[in-house]
């Protein structure tokens, strides 16, 4: 039996829920089954909201919060990878430095969450402690940086990030920078600059996932070539169900597929995303929420709530994304499959608009004519098997 047969056989098999609200037996409701992981949580950015707490139970009625332990239990999420999100600068020694304190902060900012919830949830740094976090009954936090700005050109600095226990990053968000394309931006370098492949190589030799998420066409292309382990795209969608360079085309998915890697199946850019003027001001008071007080962060709320009446983000629902799933996996198979719907970060949509919607997604799969193996792999153990595979 190979490492990844015994993860996979522990996986579906072991005996408590990493959530301690369910056992993992075959009598057991079909997705409390699974080991549930999700490749790409922006949830860090409520943890420094005053008045916010990860470890209560929030509503979307009145919070714009799509996770917090409570609702992980409710749907069953085992725990995924929580993101050191930095959103794009200049590329410039200032630009480079603040990014780099920000990084650095948010890293600190989701050690000191996990550790004050530690009774419910603890940090994991390889595909082995999740297994054992998840038979001690307890949530599992692995890290990732989205965006490898922060890093500047020094990339020594990937292993105090290592250190820090981040192990997946991807080389670039929504715009081109220093390390790689964008695949929304002007396609400065065709691909990785020299810098990125350099970053590739220390990637493979630290043992960090490289997730392609956000990189252009020729940047995943060059991923796929250069990295000696497989990749995987952390929360990205089909092309094929919404032409949006954002997302990822079938012929793609497949040559992921034939080296090892896994795409994780995303909520966002199913449709044109509604970003509208109001929309946009409202995103920019959404990213500073850890700023203001509690009233201030009620009323934007408020305010999101009732554009979503009148003005939806995305033209797309549950049947949308089931539809894209399970295309999905007939193009890219059951063990090339994995979830990140970008929850807080703008993913959600009608009929899954938070975590606690999960088991539905588990029973249209089985509905399907998906076994409890295959939801194993696709829920949990194809990422774990990612994350394994690395050089460490």
């Amino acid at each position: 039996m190979t490492r990844f047969e015994i993860l996979l056989a522990a996986t579906a098999l072991s005996g408590c829920s990493g959530s301690g609200e369910a056992v993992k037996t075959p009598e057991a409701p079909l997705h409390s089954r699974m080991l549930v992981l999700d490749t790409h949580l922006d949830t860090p950015l409520h943890f420094e909201r005053a008045g916010w707490s990860f470890g209560e139970r929030h509503a979307l009625a009145d919070d714009l919060s799509q996770l917090d332990i409570p609702r992980m239990q409710d749907g069953n999420l085992d725990g995924g990878f929580f993101t050191i999100y930095t959103e794009q600068g200049p590329l410039t020694a200032a630009g480079y430095a603040a990014a780099l304190a920000h990084a650095r902060k948010r890293s600190e900012l989701i050690d000191r969450t996990i550790a004050a919830n530690s009774a419910a949830i603890a940090p994991a740094l390889t595909a082995a402690d999740a297994e054992r976090l998840d038979k001690a009954s307890k949530l599992i936090a692995f890290k990732s940086m989205e965006n490898s700005y922060p890093l500047g050109e020094d990339l020594s600095l990937l292993e105090e990030f290592y250190a820090k226990g981040v192990r997946m990053a991807g080389p670039v968000h929504s715009a081109d920078n220093q390390l790689a394309d964008s695949a929304t931006g002007k396609g400065r370098w065709q691909g990785l600059s020299p810098l990125g492949k350099q970053w590739v190589t220390e990637m493979n030799r630290l043992g960090i996932v490289i997730d392609a998420s956000h990189a252009s066409d020729a940047a995943f292309d060059q991923l796929l070539a250069l990295s000696k382990y497989p990749i995987i795209l952390s929360h990205s969608s089909l092309r094929s169900a919404h032409d949006h360079p954002r997302n990822l085309d079938e012929g793609r998915l497949k040559a992921l597929a034939a080296k090892g890697g896994a795409m994780c199946i995303s909520t966002i850019f199913m449709s044109e995303m509604n970003m509208t003027p109001a929309r946009a001001n409202l995103f920019g008071q959404y990213e500073a929420m850890g700023t203001m007080t509690p009233a201030e962060q009620a009323e934007v709320t408020r305010q999101w709530r009732e554009l979503d009446r009148t003005e939806a983000m995305w033209a797309a629902d549950f049947e949308d994304y089931m539809t894209m799933v399970l295309r999905a996996i007939e193009v890219g198979g059951v063990d090339h499959i994995c979830f990140g719907a970008d929850w807080d970060g703008g993913g959600g949509l009608a009929g899954i608009e938070d975590i606690s919607a999960l088991p539905k997604v588990s029973e249209r799969l089985r509905a399907a004519g998906y076994s409890d193996a295959d939801l194993a792999k696709m829920w949990g153990g194809n990422v774990l098997r990612v994350l394994a595979a690395q050089g460490k």
